[in-house]
């Protein structure tokens, strides 16, 4: 290879001279805080999406917590003809109770899989339950009350019930 070939293979895609030039691989100051930068901007846009969403999943669990039992209890009511007491409860749909009316056909095994872990909100509140209800006077309430788990309430703390799951 001749000295000319040489000197263009020592040059950059800029011309510039590389033979010369230290090798140092490291990244400079300014790259660094570049990135840290982005970063940093990235974490203040998605951070508060991602914290957010944990409360709306939880809101949506709840709903789909109430169907579920809902879909239970109208089972419980084919077999039995009529749905759990207040008294008898939600305990009713996973195991025989004792409190009477004893029902007549309950299906071995319970009506709700996942035991009593499904008897209570994502917010590990106990779901409400009466029947017969005050809004549903021909079956049953069911809600959760929500983050705070106290009646009513406004945003995550508001209830979430059986009567109005049309609204929402």
């Amino acid at each position: 290879m001749s000295p000319a070939q040489n000197r263009e293979m020592a040059t950059d895609s800029h011309g510039l001279d590389t033979a010369r030039r230290p090798r140092n691989r490291g990244f400079t100051l300014i790259e660094v805080m570049v990135v840290v930068v982005i970063l940093g901007i990235l974490a203040a846009v998605v951070v508060p999406r991602l914290v957010g969403r944990t409360d709306d999943a939880k809101v949506q669990a709840a709903r789909i917590g109430i169907n579920a039992l809902t879909t239970a209890l109208e089972l419980y009511k084919l077999d039995n003809g009529a749905y759990p007491t207040t008294d008898q409860g939600l305990e009713a749909l996973i195991r025989r109770t004792n409190v009477p009316p004893e029902p007549p056909k309950w299906r071995e095994g319970g009506y709700l899989k996942g035991g009593s872990k499904n008897l209570r909100d994502p917010w590990s509140h106990p779901y409400y339950y009466l029947s017969p209800g005050q809004q549903n006077r021909t079956s049953f309430d069911l809600a959760s009350l929500g983050e705070d788990g106290l009646v009513g309430g406004e945003f995550y703390a508001a209830d979430i019930t059986n009567w109005d799951a049309e609204e929402r």
